[in-house]
Order: structure tokens, then C-alpha cells, then sequence
């Protein structure tokens, strides 16, 4: 039974990508490599945290690599709450593809870079499928989600890869259709509430504060 079948106030779930690091700037995978962040990272984080400690969120859960635990903790320096870090949130673990830049890894792996763009389940790098990520992290994001009071907000700190395939099991997708979802920029976030069917997606890639979406269909 859903929040808006009980009449208690919906439930939220900001997922939030962290900010910016090296890698990123030069295209390099990451996956579960443990990166930090830049110092124009560092700042957005800091920006972005003062955004979202406007909502008030009740919980923050982030994974524990450097770049998502350290961008938490600028959200936990404003509003004083704890961040609980769980591995089941790190990005995908992508093997061999680990370290490449793009380009390299379309010389080196141009066959499976297409097969993985066409939809097709492949373990990039030898590493996990986009199945097997959702599979881990959005039972904890759900299981977090479930502790929220009434009207509650949790902020899950996480990356791109794992938030978008989490967004896409919630959302109950095919997992052929996650990709159409489309990344998040670095220090921005998506929005999930909980509606009369289940949780819906509210702001995608955002990185200002949600607005009430009016004249909808509710």
C-alpha cells in the first residue's frame, strides 16, 4: 500500500552524485576505483549541500569510496546528521575497463562498448552487469527509505552508474530502458517520491532545489 493510499505524506529519495575528480576530467573510468575529489569537486559538493540541507533531510547513506563519502560529508557539516557508508552503493565494478579513458576503450573493447550501448546485458571489463548493481544497491536504498518518518527525505550519495540503474529498478523498468534515463552531471541529483503506484521520478538531474511540478495530472 502506497503513502498516498494510507493518506500519511509521501516519502523522498534525493540521489545524489558526487562531485568532481581527475578522472572525470580526463574521461577515465573509475568504476570502483577509489578516487578522490578535485578541489572544484570539493566545491560543489559544498554548494550543492547547502542546497539540499534546505530540505531537511532526515537520513544520508553514501558509498564508501572517497568521492562519494567526502561529498556526504559536506551535506552532514550543515545539518549536523551522521552519514551511514555502505559498499553496496559504489559504482560498478567494470574490471579491465577500470582506468581507460574513452577512447581507449573503444579501441580496446569497441565490440563490447557497442553491445553494452545497444542493451545488451555484457560485463564490461569482465566486471558486473548493470543487473547485478541494482540487485545491491537498491535493496539498501529501500531498506533506508523504509526507516524515514512520515514526509521523510533520505539522501543517498552514490555514482552515476549506480544511481541511474537503483532509478531504474524503483521505477520498475526494463533494464533495457535504464540508459534512457541519462547520466547526472557531477554534484547533481535525481529525485524520487513516492506516488499511488509506487515511487515516480521527480527531478532528474537537477542541481537546484525540486519545484512543485504544477498543472500535472494530480
Amino acid at each position: 500500500m502506497s503513502a498516498t493510499d494510507t493518506g500519511r505524506t509521501p516519502r523522498k529519495i534525493v540521489l545524489w552524485r558526487h562531485g568532481q575528480t581527475a578522472w572525470n576530467l580526463e574521461r577515465r573510468f573509475q568504476g570502483s576505483t577509489d578516487i578522490e575529489l578535485t578541489e572544484t569537486g570539493v566545491a560543489q559538493a559544498r554548494r550543492a549541500a547547502r542546497l539540499l540541507a534546505s530540505l531537511k533531510p532526515d537520513a544520508i547513506v553514501a558509498s564508501d569510496l572517497r568521492r562519494a563519502s567526502d561529498t556526504a560529508a559536506e551535506l552532514a557539516a550543515v545539518t549536523g546528521l551522521d552519514v551511514e557508508h555502505d559498499e553496496a552503493l559504489r559504482e560498478t565494478y567494470a574490471g579491465e575497463w577500470q582506468g581507460l579513458t574513452h577512447d581507449e576503450i573503444l579501441e580496446k573493447y569497441g565490440e563490447q562498448y557497442g553491445a553494452w550501448k545497444r542493451g545488451e546485458p555484457v560485463r564490461r571489463g569482465g566486471g558486473e552487469l548493470e543487473t547485478e548493481v541494482a540487485d545491491r544497491a537498491a535493496p539498501v536504498v529501500l531498506a533506508h527509505a523504509d526507516r524515514l518518518p512520515a514526509g521523510g527525505t533520505l539522501v543517498v550519495v552514490s555514482h552515476g552508474g549506480t544511481i541511474r540503474t537503483t532509478i531504474g529498478r524503483l521505477l520498475g523498468l526494463d533494464s533495457y530502458y535504464w540508459e534512457g534515463l541519462g547520466g547526472l552531471s557531477n554534484c547533481c541529483w535525481s529525485v524520487l517520491g513516492e506516488g499511488a503506484r509506487g515511487w515516480r521520478l521527480m527531478e532528474h538531474n537537477a542541481g537546484t532545489l525540486p519545484e512543485p511540478v504544477l498543472g500535472d495530472d494530480d
